[in-house]
């Protein structure tokens, strides 16, 4: 256990403009001091100088909320060589009972870290924080042209019969050319009006989104590129994919073995049996996201690789379901992506 060399532990609790420091004792878990520093660099200063006054030997820092308000402590904490590793929130159940406050979840986190092994080093990488960023934004510019198609179509439904069976039957493509197209008219009923409006206005913004969207996948290509070009090569991994993975990933040593990888993608098989009745589910924990991804691969390879269908249609004849299938598939695809990932031992930058 990570206690076994240890002398102290420093949890922190993160929030935007204080963190509360606690310092546990190795293997007791006995609290020796609390602190709370301001969120910024000279209150960084003061928790490294809190820690080497009251946890003076061998430490690790357990910051909660390390890829969030507590981003900036990490960095400052690892360009300094300390040791610093991402603990998650305490269960709801255990706040419940025992009740929360800054401190309690700084003694908490400290204590998670002296009990388990299996906390991970924060996300680390210029290129990664880069990556994460533009899925971001993507993200929301994807989002918003969706919302805007649907709402388009929607009013078409409602509009004036002549303006609806002029657009209902168009492409996407055509459509939007069309409703940019729109204009006033001197003729028309104020409803049309205002469809013509509504209409012009929902297409300029779903093409606006369209060009910002491509735009940040361009540059996230430029980064998966520099980063895992070895990842485009696998079927049914884009760019979107790629850079998901990557940055769950982050780096050599944050995941420590595949299992680990498989278990943060929430595909980690997980005991679901009960009298007669002996199976597995996948887990529902971990990295929604990167479950998203690895998702997306398997409905490509499903549709247009030859091996992937091979093996869904020998694991259906040997008694499986598809949808057991597909599961099975999804947690070896866990594996593998992560030999993919781990090929590359130097940090990303």
């Amino acid at each position: 256990m990570l206690a076994d060399d240890l002398d102290y532990v420093v949890g922190v609790d993160t929030h935007r403009d204080e963190h509360v420091l606690a310092v546990v004792v190795a293997p007791a878990g006995a609290v020796v001091a609390r602190r709370a520093v301001a969120a910024n660099a000279r209150g960084y200063a003061q928790a490294l100088r809190f820690a080497d006054k009251c946890a003076n030997g061998t430490r690790v820092w357990a910051v909660e909320g390390a890829g969030h308000y507590g981003v900036g402590l990490a960095r400052f904490l690892s360009g300094r060589s300390e040791t610093v590793l991402e603990a998650g929130r305490s269960p709801r159940g255990e706040r419940r009972l025992h009740g929360k406050d800054d401190g309690l979840d700084a003694i908490r986190a400290a204590r998670a870290a002296l009990g388990n092994d299996e906390l991970g080093s924060p996300r680390a990488g210029q290129r990664r924080e880069a990556l994460r960023l533009l899925l971001v934004a993507r993200r929301s510019a994807v989002d918003v042209r969706r919302e805007a198609l649907v709402q388009l179509r929607s009013v078409i439904v409602t509009s004036p019969n002549r303006l609806r069976e002029e657009l209902r039957g168009l492409p996407v493509q055509r459509l939007l050319d069309r409703c940019r197209g729109l204009r006033r008219s001197a003729t028309a009923a104020p409803d049309e009006l205002a469809v013509r409006l509504v209409l012009r206005t929902l297409a300029r913004r779903i093409e606006a989104a369209t060009v910002e969207a491509d735009e940040l996948e361009r540059e996230i290509l430029a980064h998966v590129h520099a980063l895992a070009p070895r990842l485009l090569d696998e079927p049914g991994v884009g760019p979107i994919v790629a850079a998901q993975l990557l940055v769950a990933w982050s780096h050599h040593g944050r995941v420590r073995s595949e299992a680990a990888f498989a278990r943060l993608a929430g595909v980690a098989p997980v005991p679901a049996s009960s009298g007669q009745t002996t199976r597995h589910r996948l887990s529902r924990g971990g990295d929604r996201q990167l479950n998203r991804a690895l998702h997306t691969v398997i409905l490509h390879r499903r549709q247009h690789d030859p091996a992937t269908m091979e093996y869904i249609a020998r694991r259906i004849a040997e008694g499986k379901s598809r949808r057991d299938a597909t599961r099975l598939l999804k947690r070896y695809l866990a594996r593998h992506l992560y030999r993919v990932l781990d090929q590359r031992t130097p940090l990303i930058a």
